[in-house]
């Protein structure tokens, strides 16, 4: 029973120079040592006037919970394993930013994973969580490639982030590739381009398909016939940006403008058209995809599709919390809006 509440003693003197225990919280709150617990950890099992007491004696002592003992008690870790593939692209500092926003909210950690395509080191992060040192997964953009031939069988709750894995079912979190594509497409068609190149992904990240049908979507609605020699796979770095540039731009048929995979890419197809002497947009105009935070600083700024980089990690992380915490009316698919930023990459073709 929750005892009649008291407020703060400030004669009191709790300075001395040692670790503030709970104990420590309680007796300056005038309260129980079992609600105080109580006011720090379910504070909905308690008043307004004794929560607001126990928070005021924390804040007065320097009391900070001890979180390990606590999820040792609830035989929880309180971390997440956040798997990606390689820190080269830009595009995942800021998801990442948001995942550790919406745990640091829940009193939980990320625990990141760099596995660079490598089995062995996807395996030993999986590990993590078998072994109880994490309570989930977060797989961003294919953070896990290789998988068993019956299929990867996840060891916790778990959520993919942009790429969906090839035979898993998991929940998701991202956005549709191929509207965003069509929309990046149309964006050059209304200003007049009709050959319009496109420098793709590599086969295996599942967006690559999904953006390749999104650019041939809107190519089909404007009556221009689809051409494969238009469409160059990239590795949505820089240098496999410019590599393909090269070959796109090395046709008999130039096309006036590009519509590349992601911002990444699309500095490499900056970088060798102004090689050829090109200018962009007078020349040959050019999309990216992704809006990283350098792509407003590109020469010219660059046009292109701005993922809601930090709110796709912030859902993520909250959904597999949610899930965790044993929520049930969680919707398990969630798809977040894409905007398209037009800057001074993007022009009429000339006449």
């Amino acid at each position: 029973m929750e005892e009649p509440i008291k407020r703060p003693d400030p004669a009191i003197d709790d300075s001395a120079e040692r670790r503030p225990t709970l104990h420590d919280v309680a007796r300056l709150a005038q309260v129980s040592t079992s609600t105080a617990s109580r006011a720090l950890s379910n504070p909905e099992m308690v008043s307004d006037d004794t929560r607001q007491a126990v928070l005021e004696a924390a804040e007065r002592t320097g009391y900070r919970p001890n979180l390990l003992a606590r999820s040792l008690r609830k035989q929880q870790a309180r971390a997440i394993v956040v798997l990606v593939p390689s820190l080269d692209n830009p595009f995942y500092p800021e998801i990442i930013s948001g995942m550790e926003v919406a745990a640091r909210e829940r009193d939980y950690s990320l625990l990141l994973g760099l596995t660079l395509h490598d089995p062995r080191v996807e395996t030993i992060y999986l590990e993590l969580v078998r072994n109880q040192r994490a309570d989930g997964i977060l797989v961003v953009d294919g953070g896990i490639t290789h998988l068993p031939k019956e299929g990867l069988r996840f060891p916790a709750p778990s959520v993919q982030v942009i790429e969906r894995l090839p035979g898993v079912d998991l929940p998701w979190v991202g956005i549709d590739d191929k509207a965003a594509s069509a929309k990046a497409t149309q964006h050059l068609l209304e200003l007049g381009h009709r050959r319009i190149g496109h420098i793709s992904g590599l086969p295996r990240y599942s967006v690559t398909p999904d953006r390749i049908a999104g650019y041939r979507a809107a190519l089909k609605a404007a009556g221009i016939a689809y051409d494969p020699a238009l469409v160059e796979p990239g590795d949505f770095l820089m240098t496999g940006g410019e590599r393909a540039a090269q070959k796109i731009m090395a046709l008999p048929d130039a096309p006036t403008a590009l519509f590349c995979g992601n911002d990444a890419s699309a500095f490499g197809a900056l970088r060798h058209l102004r090689s050829l002497g090109l200018r962009v947009p007078e020349d040959v105009s050019v999309v990216g995809f992704d809006d990283i935070n350098s792509a407003s600083f590109a020469e010219p700024p660059l046009t292109t599709l701005r993922q809601p980089k930090h709110a796709i990690g912030y859902t993520a992380m909250t959904m597999l919390l949610d899930v965790l915490a044993g929520a049930t009316d969680i919707d398990m698919q969630q798809t977040l809006p894409v905007e398209l930023i037009v800057r001074g990459s993007t022009a009429a073709p000339r006449s």
